[in-house]
């Protein structure tokens, strides 16, 4: 199994930094388009548009040590873990998912679409990975058969979508929101337009399957509930704006113990909220990249974000010999991440 790099530690430099976060040494040499953690250990995957997947082992200092890497044909847009932590799933623009072996160095193809691959995510419960494409599908594969177990046709690309079983909620490209119930994957359990009225960027499911969080390009986010019942609890709020400009959340998170959330996005910050209270509970200060991935350790002490260009600004704006990509790990505060009523001051 390759490794690569040497470890080095964050700088503030060009203020990409500014909230002197930890930085993973050796980085993508292209932009970010996933980051995701093992839920068995600390170990932090990354993909890229350079095709590929970065593994490294973060230690309880913070100290991220290079583990494996492996390139695989074409950029990569998504990735997950086995429940084992054995195995790395990534997807992207070759149309397919293989799956990594970390002990063996091995690849799998492990699924197929007719267009790129935009999300996987496998789903123990179910023993299954679940893909979404650009080919208009979600796919179920049972990773013993070399064919899905399942074809749901939608009615445009997806876009975002997120995974928290049972719940399963997938936007398009047409603003269409398609919930399910994976206890009935063959049909949605709800299908509704997007609250928000600009295109979807990103989706996170409640930790307690009761609702879904919707973010656009429009620097706005739409806090959802599943139940009829609940939809006077739904709303929504303004985010990663300044001024007149307004900048897409490209990643949101739920914290895995107290269950508020972080969003992130093109402005190059992250901040954190609390949906129950409807308040922010801490804005960080902005780099000058945008942020195009983030995600928390298994127990919530690492917030791993990614910052690189997320072409919001189009091919004129990208400069690959100046073009720079950092993962940084930010060890949050039980300030900034636990819920507190309003009446509780900062």
């Amino acid at each position: 199994m390759s490794a690569f790099g040497q470890v080095t530690f964050g700088s503030s430099a060009a203020n990409y930094n500014p909230n002197k976060d930890m930085e993973v040494p050796s980085p993508p040499t292209d932009s970010i388009s996933s980051l995701t953690w093992s839920p068995t250990s600390n170990l932090l995957v990354a993909t890229s548009w350079n095709n590929q997947v970065l593994c490294w082992d973060v230690q309880a200092n913070g100290q991220a040590i290079p583990k494996a890497a492996v390139t695989m044909e074409k950029p990569i847009l998504c990735s997950a873990w086995s429940s084992d932590g054995t195995a790395v799933f990534a997807g992207g623009c070759d149309n397919g998912v293989k799956m990594w072996n970390l002990a063996t160095n091995q690849q799998q193809q492990v699924a197929q679409h007719a267009a790129p691959v935009r999300h996987c995510f496998y789903n123990p419960q179910m023993s299954m990975l679940i893909t979404g494409s650009w080919d208009k599908t979600i796919k179920y594969w049972d990773l013993r058969s070399p064919n899905p177990v399942h074809t749901q046709q939608l009615s445009e690309r997806v876009y975002a979508m997120d995974c928290s079983h049972p719940l399963l909620v997938v936007g398009t490209a047409d603003r269409q929101i398609q919930v399910y119930n994976l206890a009935q994957p063959q049909q949605p359990y709800k299908q509704l337009v997007s609250p928000l009225k600009y295109q979807t960027r990103s989706i996170a499911c409640f930790p307690d399957q009761a609702g879904y969080l919707v973010g656009s390009i429009e620097g706005r986010v739409a806090v959802q509930h599943v139940e009829d019942s609940l939809q006077a609890k739904n709303f929504t709020f303004k985010c990663h704006r300044d001024g007149n400009d307004v900048f897409a959340v490209n990643s949101m998170a739920f914290h895995p113990q107290y269950h508020t959330f972080v969003t992130a996005g093109s402005d190059g910050a992250y901040n954190f909220w609390d949906k129950d209270s409807k308040q922010r509970l801490k804005a960080m200060a902005k780099s000058t990249l945008p942020i195009t991935a983030g995600a928390f350790s298994k127990d919530g002490s690492i917030y791993a974000y990614a910052v690189s260009y997320d072409w919001s600004r189009g091919a004129a704006e990208h400069n690959p010999a100046t073009a720079q990509n950092h993962i940084l790990l930010h060890s949050p505060q039980e300030s900034e991440v636990k819920g507190r009523s309003r009446t509780t001051r900062r």
